[in-house]
């Protein structure tokens, strides 16, 4: 409206709470919420949920307020609302990642129409956008309108209008006679003016044509909805779509209604009926009913004049501006030997080179507002895309490093393997998900700490692919930052000036040396590789603690040293003095030393003992999240807590050390590592988890343990290894084959889950716990992720995995034999429990095994073997009345092991 030209907002207040609201609305990609229609969950129990409609519409939101001047076009400089891209970003990739489902209950819904297109425009991934609007016209379309998703019981003439919320069972009844919307007829029409689809305008006008209504003026009307009549509910739901249904009163206007619900319009139709006729009839322009060009990709969209960034990038020929910047002269001259050219601090001045954390501390000016007691920006990190612009503050020019190189409290930084994988990853993204105007400029950090790195040569063969204009398939260009500003995206903070504070900014310090030093990487001390003999200290627990001090005082050992540490703290607390030092400053001094020589167990054990956080763990767990999957941490054989919806940094943290710190100190960092690879691979290559919907961590870790002791010579302990090296012990978990059938369920697997409790009144049990057939059948449906969620929570409770996997099978067995025997159901509860017992019987009979308990020969047992003693267990319980049939007579002299062949 703004842009249009409109004067709306006139006072800084006002400013402050937009602004305000901006950081509310940037964390939509981590919120439940309730969605579009109001009502959370499809169930209608109060249930908030992430949902995509509501993920997009703010991300689109972001979009067209960034770089808004809310004064309009000639307002004052702190009138602008800025956004954050790297958390637009993040809303982006869950939207997009989500897409074409619209949350965990509801695989489609109609609220999503108006989010890909008109208004929205949420989307500009045609595959993406083509895909949802088929799903909901697929699944949704209706004679009198669209459905607004499965089982929606609101208006229909079943639903209780006294009652706020549905009873556990109850939206089964709502099945096949949902009401059906015209609304979305118009959206049709409108998205296909858009679209420059007459046949789809078409199409869509003449199905609205029969719905339109007149009031007593003559004007037409759009009834809210059609509903099927009471006394036609069974017919419809045995023949979708074959009854008549009969519009609703309210939006119809009739005169003399009863109720003022009745009498009213329902305005959200006309409105959009209003706009549609005046785009089919040429009478509106798409540019004046979307003034931002919201329908336009970016990289399509008008230049917007100005000195703020906006949403304006370049689609095709990106190219990444890098800058390498040497922390000293004597490590510039060391570069320049190899052929890389670098710039100091000194050399790059009036510019400054900040860390990412100085510019989060500027931002937190932005929005503070006394009068309405607004705090300004939370103090989140700049992500990547934020880090890749030049910033103007306070008359500062300002170059921010990325997040990969500051040295946080986290041990990761240290692995020079790990930050070369990192920029690598870093550069690529930047180039993918750039849509600003001006280009992305990355200042790379080379630091002396570096130079030691046994690792550095790799990053000099980092550098000198870089300098070659390429780093895989993303465009870059290194250069002088003087050279490279004018073609930057330069962002002007003008708020800060309005501060009366002055800014104490520090900026990163350039080492002095009175010498240049080394010439060449031959002459550079190198980090010695450091071992010890680990010993178990658990044994000094209830030693007196005269004995553990002077164990530690006798210790050389760091790894001795900090589990004595751990024993002092959990006896006498981490704030004890030793020689007037606290154990909290010695652990710290010892994590520091242990990092230096790259002693990855005594890091990791300090590191826990210091109740460290992976930084920015959270977006890593909501994107995993988003894919539909949830997360469990835990030590094996001990208490497991499931991350089902996103957390903040505290909660994590508290999870990590409540849940595994006891157990294993190690496993409390170690476990974080592998949860945020998995949210950088799950992003990247989805693939690998396919098959899997509870990613239990430690248990991954277990598999990592055992592929070492099978493949890798000579193998350490898996926390002894760099990060890197357990990055890549994951990855090959995750994808060699022959694992992949030990660690994730068959194709089709719920689906499959789904059949078997259908045909099971009684439910489903295993170890106790039970999966009953109602109301779980008349809650869910097989396709949502929800119902896949409950067989996987009932899985979750069977420890061990071997007996887990045999589970699996056994589930699989029964859903073939019962689509192969359609006449087959079974009359009580299905004990799974009861069956792998009974195969094991059976195997161990025939393989003359004494032990009645040890069932580890059968659990390893080829899958063939396993499977043909599963089938014959199943069967002999069909067989002894375990099932009822119209066709079978169980009476029938049937020998097991052939009806075992034939299914």
């Amino acid at each position: 409206m703004i842009s249009s030209g409109l004067q709306i907002v006139y006072t800084q207040d006002e400013v402050a709470f937009v602004q305000n609201l901006v950081y509310y609305v940037e964390r939509a990609y981590r919120t439940p919420d309730y969605g579009m229609w109001e009502r959370g969950s499809r169930y209608n129990d109060g249930t908030p949920e992430i949902h995509a409609s509501s993920i997009g519409i703010a991300k689109s939101a972001l979009e067209a307020i960034n770089g808004c001047n809310l004064f309009g076009e000639k307002g004052a400089s702190w009138s602008v609302i800025y956004v954050d891209i790297d958390a637009h970003n993040r809303n982006r990739s869950i939207f997009e990642t989500m897409l074409p489902r619209e949350s965990s209950s509801k695989s489609v819904d109609a609220a999503l129409l108006p989010t890909i297109s008109f208004p929205a425009f949420a989307t500009h991934e045609e595959v993406l956008y083509n895909e949802t609007k088929a799903n909901i016209i697929r699944r949704l379309k209706g004679n009198y309108g669209f459905k607004r998703f499965g089982r929606d019981g609101y208006k229909t003439v079943l639903e209780d209008k006294h009652r706020r919320y549905y009873k556990s069972g109850e939206i089964k009844d709502f099945d096949s006679v949902e009401n059906e919307w015209p609304l979305f007829y118009i959206f049709m029409i409108i998205d296909g003016v858009f679209k420059s689809l007459p046949e789809q305008v078409e199409e869509y006008q003449n199905l609205l044509k029969t719905k339109v209504y007149k009031d007593q003026n003559g004007d037409p009307v759009i009834p809210m909805y059609y509903y099927v009549p009471e006394e036609y509910l069974e017919t419809e739901r045995n023949e979708p779509c074959s009854v008549n249904r009969l519009p609703s009163d309210e939006g119809r206007g009739y005169r003399g209604a009863v109720d003022h619900e009745s009498t009213s319009m329902y305005l959200w139709n006309q409105a959009m009926f209003v706009i549609a006729q005046l785009l089919t009839a040429g009478l509106l322009h798409i540019n004046e009913l979307d003034p931002i060009r919201r329908y336009l990709p970016s990289y399509n969209r008008p230049r917007r004049a100005g000195r703020y960034s906006a949403f304006q990038g370049t689609h095709t020929d990106l190219v990444v501006q890098i800058v390498l910047i040497a922390e000293s002269m004597r490590l510039q001259a060391m570069m320049a030997t190899y052929g890389i050219q670098t710039q100091t601090p000194h050399e790059v001045e009036p510019v400054q080179i900040l860390s990412s954390t100085q510019l989060v501390k500027v931002y937190q000016k932005l929005g503070v507002n006394n009068k309405l007691n607004l705090q300004g920006r939370p103090a989140r990190p700049i992500g990547s895309l934020g880090t890749s612009k030049v910033y103007r503050v306070c008359g500062m020019t300002v170059l921010c490093y990325p997040l990969i190189f500051e040295v946080s409290e986290f041990y990761l930084y240290r692995d020079m393997a790990l930050l070369i994988d990192d920029i690598k990853t870093e550069l690529q993204f930047v180039g993918k998900y750039w849509r600003l105007s001006g280009r992305p400029t990355v200042c790379l950090l080379i630091r002396e700490e570096h130079m030691r790195d046994p690792q550095f040569k790799k990053m000099l063969d980092l550098f000198a692919m870089l300098k070659k204009g390429y780093c895989d398939k993303t465009k870059v260009r290194i250069g002088r930052l003087q050279n490279l500003i004018s073609s930057s995206c330069i962002e002007h903070l003008d708020f800060v000036n309005t501060m009366e504070t002055d800014l104490d900014l520090a900026q990163f310090k350039q080492l002095q040396h009175d010498y240049i030093g080394y010439q060449s990487l031959t002459d550079v001390p190198k980090a010695f590789a450091y071992a010890e003999d680990v010993k178990d200290y658990i044994y000094m627990a209830n030693e007196p603690l005269s004995d553990i001090l002077n164990e530690i005082r006798n210790s050389v050992g760091l790894y001795a040293k900090c589990q004595l540490y751990g024993i002092l703290i959990k006896r006498e607390g981490i704030n004890y003095e030793i020689n007037g030092t606290t154990v909290r400053d010695h652990l710290r001094a010892l994590y520091q030393h242990a990092g230096s020589l790259r002693f990855w167990m005594a890091v990791r054990y300090c590191s826990s003992l210091l109740n460290h956080t992976v930084d920015s763990i959270s977006p890593f767990i909501t994107g995993v999240l988003v894919k539909g999957k949830q997360i469990a941490v835990g030590v094996v054989g001990q208490e497991e807590t499931v991350f089902d919806k996103p957390m903040t940094p505290a909660e994590i943290q508290s999870v990590m050390y409540s849940t595994i710190q006891p157990h294993n100190t190690v496993q409390a960092v170690l476990q974080q590592e592998i949860l945020l690879y998995c949210g950088r691979l799950i992003g990247t290559n989805p693939e690998m988890f396919k098959g899997i919907l509870k990613i239990r961590i430690g248990w991954v870790l277990e598999a990592m343990k055992l592929y070492l002791q099978m493949f890798v010579k000579d193998a350490k302990p898996i926390e002894n290894y760099s990060p890197y090296e357990v990055r890549q012990f994951l990855i090959k978990v995750l994808t060699v084959k022959e694992w992949a059938h030990a660690e994730k369920v068959p194709a089709h697997f719920y689906n499959q889950v789904w059949e078997v409790l259908m045909r099971c009144p009684g439910g489903i049990i295993v170890n106790g716990r039970e999966l009953p057939q109602q109301p779980t059948v008349s809650n869910m449906t097989r396709s949502e992720l929800t119902f896949a969620l409950l067989v996987e929570s009932l899985l979750h409770h069977v420890q061990l995995p071997e007996y887990r996997q045999i589970v699996v099978e056994l589930l699989s067995i029964v859903s073939t034999i019962l689509l192969r025997n359609p006449e087959l159901s079974f009359q009580k509860q299905l004990d799974l429990s009861q069956l792998v017992e009974d195969s094991f019987i059976m195997y161990r009979k025939d393989h003359n095994l004494l032990n009645l308990e040890d069932k580890s020969s059968f659990f390893s047992a080829h899958y063939s073997v396993t499977t043909g003693y599963l089938a014959r267990a199943v069967v002999n319980n069909v067989l002894t009345g375990g099932c009822v049939t119209t066709i079978l007579d169980t009476n029938d002299a049937v020998d097991s092991r052939e009806m075992c062949k034939v299914t």
